[in-house]
């Protein structure tokens, strides 16, 4: 009985870390990391302010999870994308698909990133940055054997797709469907532009 009851709150207890996440970052993306205290934390995830150091070590802590755990699951994802792909083509637009749908499902990580980056203690920023440096190679080397545009105009390139891609938080106007098809259409058009011709699919 025992171990059935810690069984039992292990996943009860990471879908309530995953809440204060969630609420985390509709929180911060609205106010700004330095605009919201525990307290306003705590409410929004239903919970007194002084019960998030159950889950997190302290108000930085949730926001180096919110960050570093978003650039693992793209990097993580990118990876898969490439590997199950038969060909740079599907691999590319296997990536933007991907990489669309996390621009969509999560505009306020973005907008997050975007403007707190540097409010994270300097051990996560730097885990943020080595995560999303191997995932700009990823897309590079990607775009790299489509266009044979070169190592540097690539990763040029892919710093430009995610510039289009994680426009979300402001571009995000039509029904995700519309808007999914319209980012990927003009991501993948983009990317193979790198080559300096006219782009073809």
């Amino acid at each position: 009985m025992p171990a059935t009851t810690t069984a039992g709150r292990r996943p009860a207890r990471e879908e309530r870390r995953q809440q204060i996440l969630r609420c985390a970052a509709q929180l911060f993306a609205g106010r700004g990391f330095h605009g919201v205290s525990v307290d306003d934390l705590g409410a929004a995830a239903g919970v007194t302010g002084p019960a998030l150091y159950r889950h997190f070590r302290s108000k930085e802590d949730i926001l180096s999870e919110l960050l570093v755990s978003a650039s693992e699951r793209l990097l993580d994802g990118g990876r898969r994308r490439v590997q199950d792909a038969q060909h740079p083509g599907q691999a590319l637009d296997a990536l933007i698909a991907f990489h669309v749908a996390f621009a969509l499902d999560e505009p306020d990580v973005i907008t997050v990133h975007q403007r707190d980056l540097s409010s994270l203690p300097p051990r996560a920023r730097r885990a943020v940055r080595a995560l999303q440096h191997e995932y700009v190679l990823i897309w590079a080397q990607v775009v790299e054997r489509i266009t044979g545009c070169g190592t540097e105009r690539a990763i040029a390139a892919a710093h430009a797709g995610f510039g289009l891609m994680n426009s979300t938080p402001h571009s995000a106007r039509l029904p995700s469907d519309a808007m999914s098809a319209l980012l990927r259409e003009m991501a993948g058009a983009a990317l193979r532009a790198a080559s300096g011709t006219t782009p073809t699919r």
